[in-house]
């Protein structure tokens, strides 16, 4: 038997009075809810590495184009369509699995709001429309970009496979930053690898705070996850996790940016990075492992962290 609503249909985990709970037509709200909409967290994740990846892009080629306008805003559209997708995908996969979680039984399917059918043709709906703004990029993006469908459906079923169904989110969270270089640049290069790779290990950092949350529920049920298995070492591999991100957020900055005539990009950008690992280390500095409700409020201010190189790079390229 499917798990009984919560009043008004709203989810344990999402936060509080937020707009699909309060704004949104009463029939979209559970297919809102599948899309995580009420829970913008995971599009900015999910759009950030866009930006880094357009605003480095622009700085090591001379300054925004109109063009990185469009880029901007369509990749904004694209994360919360795919973000949506991926989530009502991974709601699918999971539905049994949820419904054993205090945390996520409340989610449409298991609590019987949408069946899976419905949320197959939600799933496939949002990525058709993804699929449109994809089709206005460069052909080496559009390549990219159906290549990532594999990560997308690979990932809800890593927790049953390995220690760390985060390298997965990763992956397949940070390709924007290939897909967004190589639609403003038209090729790859050592730069949005080493770019990618940083979005990659910042993934960890996160993704290993939010699965704090559920240490207990996964290890009853058998999920697996880093936060299972770091356990008390938790610190100390993100601490790795942090200087790993930071480094190779440099390395891409000073392979883009170091040719250039004018050293203020570069410099420019590097205080960014130095200011996104400050924000992970104060991060680190709060982090208590056996606080759920304090390891989200960690993991949601990533957001921020993610923001601040996106901004400093930005302002690379103006320069």
């Amino acid at each position: 038997m499917p798990e009984a609503p919560l009043p008004g249909g709203t989810v344990a985990d999402a936060p509080r009075g937020n707009w699909v709970d309060t704004l949104a037509p009463a029939a979209t709200r559970p297919y809102l809810r599948l899309s995580r909409a009420d829970r913008p967290i995971g599009t900015w994740l999910l759009w950030l590495p866009c930006l880094w990846a357009i605003a480095l892009a622009a700085a090591s080629t001379g300054g925004f184009t109109w063009a990185d306008l469009w880029l901007a805003a369509s990749s904004g559209i694209g994360a919360f369509l795919m973000r949506g997708a991926g989530c009502t995908w991974n709601d699918i996969t999971d539905r049994d699995i949820d419904a054993a979680v205090a945390r996520t039984r409340s989610r449409p399917i298991p609590s019987g709001q949408v069946s899976v059918k419905q949320a197959l043709v939600w799933m496939a709906a949002q990525a058709l429309i993804a699929a449109g703004i994809l089709f206005t990029y460069h052909p080496l993006a559009i390549a990219l970009g159906i290549g990532s469908l594999a990560l997308v459906a690979i990932y809800p079923f890593a927790k049953r496979f390995t220690w760390w169904p985060q390298a997965f989110l990763g992956l397949a969270f940070n390709w924007g930053a290939l897909l967004l270089w190589a639609a403003h640049t038209g090729s790859l290069g050592l730069a949005p690898i080493l770019l990618y790779a940083a979005g990659f290990v910042w993934t960890l950092f996160y993704d290993t705070i939010y699965a704090h949350q559920d240490r207990e529920d996964d290890a009853l049920i058998g999920v697996r996850s880093t936060a299972r298995l770091f356990a008390e070492n938790t610190p100390r591999w993100l601490a790795g996790f942090l200087i790993a991100t930071v480094t190779l957020m440099a390395a891409a900055a000073i392979t883009a940016l170091l040719p250039l005539a004018s050293p203020w990009p570069l410099l420019i950008a590097l205080a960014g990075v130095w200011a996104m690992g400050l924000h992970m280390f104060t991060q680190l500095r709060r982090l208590n492992i056996d606080d759920p409700a304090g390891c989200l409020i960690l993991f949601r201010s990533n957001r921020d962290t993610g923001l601040i190189p996106a901004l400093f790079l930005a302002a690379a390229a103006l320069v």
